[in-house]
């Protein structure tokens, strides 16, 4: 049983995970779960260089059938990816690779076995023929003249160049004090724990190709799959079933998808691949790999005018449909300024081709390496200036008397109270205590910082705002189909897809809220092209704001149903019905929305005259304000950091944040802990370098580290509750927030513990060497001084 519903009906309740227990108990069913009879294994060939041409492919004798090459998954449609702008130059991308390779890993031919274990003895025994050439591996250089082309017909190596000026840059060179520093995020895996996975098969008796995906949303890949491979939507059945986390990296269609998808159509049986931890490195989706080089103006008693300077994104080696990676320069400049007062921007960005996997879509997406930006400049400015670092943040910041406020770059924040966010995030660390610490000094030699980062989080963007950015699919809306069955249980279809968070509960609860039900009799399901009403997935921290908002909406039409026809039951107009816990009351009388429902499904002649049966209703959904709401936080943290050998341990982690109204708190807690574990891997360990020749250095976790659980503090958390205007029940997304801001704040930190000699921590990750590195530059530098 649920426990009891507060006052204000189930918004606010922090009720147990319905999803957990059978994860808990081994129950969850992953694509490697699935059992299809007769299933092969995928395994597949892999270039070996960052860049070639490809002379041919020879397959083993007597193995013609098994080994494919995209000649032999044909006749296929290759998508255009990326909005729809003339200057954005197009990167054809197909599943396996034509006459040409451009990232180490790329998928060039695809084999075929009873086992894994034999598809990849197959895999070792094709002959790939390739004339290497040469790669560019940094987005800097690929951007200058004589650089070699990722795409030989390209002018120069940029997917699109843009420029975001606003104010008036030109009173930027004349500001007294003017700080310039570059700042680089280096790349990260999406690191899910399940790999990606896909299984396809014929059925015959539905003449419907079936594809088991583990995805973040199974209507966009089902599109995509329909035009690459001719086939009409409804003989394609997309479904995504139990899924391991997601993060971005499951949100774009992928070479291996379509290429297993094609290959079960030429085949005749089953054929499925999962991904290894070596693959999943090596060709996924990556992310971050960001390069700012950036002048922060300001005038003598610490007021910021501006920001002028370049952004570099390097997107790899091809745009992935629908949208491509052109959104992050977009994102990372229109989220620069952050909450702060800044009026005038003159910046330049390139969203550049490199011998490197595609990038996409990650959490927090561009926010973090912006966020990064900002406030390492914030933090050195306050250094520039003689100042406090916090104090200076609190100078600049958007009060809550200016809200609604629109940044320069047109970001129009709307409801909180962003110096209470921050002065709260100062009160938890008890930044006097940790500054008399501090002066005190360690006895074990290490030393003691605190760093502050605040971050803003834009989420529930709508039609307008996507048609705005030339996106080829919009996702601007989502729907839910309620259905109320003769026992006065409920089923709800929706179009996200759940991979952790926690829709199966908060969904749920949602419902319950309208019908005034418990929420064990509502059952939440996704994932299945077949049943589930069309929307676009699970991404962007959108989800609570737009299925929230589909459940809510589609709940109250069978509300509205159930209490008319409680009406009629009870022999009393309308107006004098109404629905309080699971009950239709009337003036004289009640009835129950069991009884209701057993009636509007079975026992229809006893409905009012002319009303149809059933108690079902699809409720679509869009906020009213398509550019979003702005979820918000300020993240302070202590660091210890050995000197000699640049280790840094999180000694103290808090967090003070505003999502609006929550549905489950506890699942909010959990989103927010999630974030920072993920923010820390970026502050501190993640990275996937490359040699001059474009290899991968980091393919196995043995170079590849993540934070594990040692490595993760005790977050402490405090919410600010301003609900949005523009949203259901006044939700604000808030899944990517917490990883924006931990690369700042944790960056600022180890920069505090050093401030003596002014070393400078602007590449993440801050491993051990460049820490140990940053200082002896800076002891050296200080001397020399001296």
């Amino acid at each position: 049983m649920s426990p009891r519903s507060p006052s204000n009906g189930w918004i606010g309740a922090s009720l147990l995970r319905k999803e957990d227990e059978r994860f808990l108990l081994g129950h969850g069913k992953y694509i490697a779960d699935v059992r299809v009879p007769g299933v092969q294994d995928v395994a597949f060939v892999r270039s070996q260089v960052a860049n070639g041409r490809v002379r041919h492919v020879v397959k083993p004798a007597g193995f013609a059938g098994s080994v494919f090459t995209l000649a032999d998954l044909g006749p296929l449609t290759i998508l255009e990816a990326g909005p729809e702008l003339p200057q954005h130059k197009l990167s054809p991308y197909p599943p396996l690779a034509d006459d040409r390779v451009r990232y180490v890993g790329q998928p060039v031919a695809a084999c075929v076995q009873p086992t894994r274990a034999l598809a990849e003895d197959l895999v070792d025994r094709v002959t790939v023929d390739l004339e290497q050439l040469p790669a560019i591996v940094d987005s800097v250089a690929a951007m200058q003249p004589g650089s070699p082309r990722v795409f030989d017909h390209w002018a120069d190596n940029a997917y699109i160049t843009s420029a975001v000026i606003e104010g008036n840059p030109q009173y930027l060179a004349l500001a007294p004090v003017r700080l310039r520093r570059q700042f680089r995020m280096n790349r990260q895996a999406t690191v899910s724990l399940e790999c990606r996975g896909v299984l396809a098969y014929w059925d015959y008796r539905l003449n419907e190709l079936v594809v088991y995906l583990s995805t973040q949303g199974g209507q966009v890949k089902r599109l995509g799959l329909s035009r690459i491979l001719g086939l009409p939507e409804n003989q394609i059945r997309v479904i995504a079933p139990d899924v391991g986390g997601g993060f971005g990296g499951k949100n774009r269609l992928m070479p291996e998808d379509v290429a297993v998808a094609a290959i079960a159509m030429k085949v005749g049986h089953p054929v499925r691949w999962i991904e290894d931890r070596r693959e999943h490195l090596l060709a996924s989706i990556h992310a971050r790999d960001h390069y700012y080089d950036l002048t922060l103006s300001a005038d003598s008693d610490g007021t910021l005018f501006g920001v002028e300077g370049e952004i570099y994104i390097d997107a790899g080696a091809y745009a992935l449909w629908p949208t491509g990676a052109f959104q992050e320069a977009s994102m990372a400049s229109r989220n620069l300024t952050g909450p702060y007062r800044i009026r005038h921007l003159n910046l330049k960005t390139y969203t550049v081709a490199t011998n490197k996997a595609p990038l996409g879509p990650y959490r927090g997406v561009a926010r973090p390496g912006a966020c990064f930006a900002i406030e390492r400049l914030v933090d050195e400015m306050a250094r520039e200036l003689g100042r406090e670092p916090f104090d200076l943040r609190r100078q600049n910041i958007v009060t809550a008397a200016e809200l609604p406020y629109e940044t320069a770059a047109g970001m129009r924040l709307d409801t909180g109270d962003y110096v209470a966010a921050l002065d709260t995030a100062r009160d938890m660390i008890n930044l006097s205590a940790m500054r008399m610490r501090q002066a005190a000094g360690e006895p074990d030699g290490r030393a003691i910082g605190v760093g502050f980062a605040f971050y803003t989080e834009q989420s529930g963007h709508g039609t307008a705002e996507f048609a705005k950015r030339k996106f080829r699919v919009i996702p601007g809306y989502e729907s839910a189909n309620s259905r109320m069955l003769p026992d006065g249980s409920v089923i709800i279809h929706v179009g996200v897809q759940n991979h952790g968070q926690g829709h199966e509960t908060t969904l749920a609860q949602i419902a319950a809220h309208e019908l005034t039900i418990e929420p064990d009799r509502i059952s939440v399901r996704y994932g299945d092209t077949a049943t589930s009403p069309y929307g676009f997935g699970t991404f962007a921290s959108r989800s609570i704001v737009f299925a929230g908002g589909a459940v809510a909406r589609s709940c109250r039409a069978l509300a509205e149903k159930i209490r008319r026809i409680g009406a009629h039951l009870l022999q009393t107009d309308v107006t004098n019905a109404r629905i309080e816990g699971g009950v239709v009351h009337g003036p004289s009388g009640k009835i129950s929305i069991c009884e209701i429902a057993l009636i509007a499904n079975v026992r229809q002649e006893r409905l009012p005259t002319g009303m149809e049966p059933l108690l079902e209703a699809i409720g679509t959904y869009e906020p009213t304000v398509s550019g979003g709401v702005f979820a918000y936080g300020a993240h302070a943290v202590a660091v210890a950091v050995d000197p000699d050998s640049g280790v840094v341990e999180l000694l103290d982690y808090v967090v003070a944040e505003d999502c609006g109204t929550m549905i489950n708190p506890m699942i909010v807690d959990g989103q927010v802990q999630g974030g920072i574990a993920q923010g820390i891997g970026t502050a501190l360990y993640e990275e996937i370098p490359y040699d001059e020749i474009g290899q991968p250095l980091a393919t196995t976790f043995g170079d590849y580290m993540v934070p594990c659980a040692p490595e993760i503090p005790d977050v402490r958390l405090a919410h600010l509750v301003s609900p949005a205007l523009a949203t259901e029940y006044g939700v604000k997304g808030l899944g990517e927030g917490g990883a924006i801001a931990p690369p700042a704040a944790i960056a600022n930190a180890v920069a505090d513990a050093f401030r003596d000699i002014g070393a400078r921590f602007n590449e993440t990750p801050l491993t051990p060497r460049r820490v140990s590195e940053a200082i002896d530059l800076a002891r050296r530098a200080k001397g020399a001084s001296a």
